[in-house]
């Protein structure tokens, strides 16, 4: 598997942590199509999902390695920034990004540009909640934004970020020194039995 530190030296002079870069971009989606499109744990008949929640955990290509974010609401509703979480260097400056490298640097905890423009996203993997789950994640996502930490690609990145939230959903994490897209299709795989589980909770 690729290294997440070997993929920062040979991206991180390239970098726009937030801005995507088309050349890595598959097919545009719009977000009517998620529960079709993600491997879903399980899905219930047409027309259940009208008060049902999710989290998905998505990466999606950008100019260095990528980014890990979430995104989170009820199956149906237009999404916005609002609901997006991910971890990354304050601004957009490319040399704040290189310095994260190096030292911790200050970090933003919302959306960054790129993370709803779903033809530029490279994985996704999407946990059905009920509504009090729903309720509990989206709480502590709000204090882990509140209490954000300062961003370095070694000591706490993106993916750690997301992996905080999938633990707390009850989810086995992988390592956090992955590619983006890698941490996501490891975290689907790794919790297939676990979410189809969560799935059929929040279907009852």
């Amino acid at each position: 598997m690729k290294s997440f530190g070997l993929a920062a030296a040979l991206c991180a002079f390239a970098f726009s942590i937030v801005l995507p870069h088309s050349a890595f971009a598959q097919a545009a989606l719009s977000e009517d199509a998620d529960a079709s499109h993600v491997d879903a744990p399980s899905r219930p008949a047409a027309g259940a999902f009208a008060q049902r929640y999710f989290i998905e955990f998505r990466s999606r290509s950008a100019f260095s390695y990528g980014h890990t974010f979430v995104v989170f609401g009820r199956v149906g509703q237009k999404l916005t920034a609002k609901n997006v979480a991910g971890l990354h260097p304050r601004g957009d400056s490319a040399l704040t990004y290189l310095i994260g490298h190096i030292l911790p640097v200050p970090s933003e905890t919302g959306a960054s540009d790129g993370d709803l423009e779903l033809e530029y996203t490279t994985a996704r993997y999407r946990i059905m909640l009920s509504a009090a789950d729903y309720k509990a994640i989206v709480a502590k996502i709000r204090h882990l934004q509140a209490n954000s930490p300062a961003w370095n690609a070694a000591t706490y990145n993106c993916n750690a970020f997301a992996g905080n939230i999938a633990h707390f959903a009850g989810l086995t994490a992988p390592s956090p020194w992955m590619l983006p897209e890698d941490f996501v299709n490891t975290l689907r795989q790794m919790n297939d039995g676990a979410a189809s589980a969560m799935a059929r909770s929040a279907h009852r």
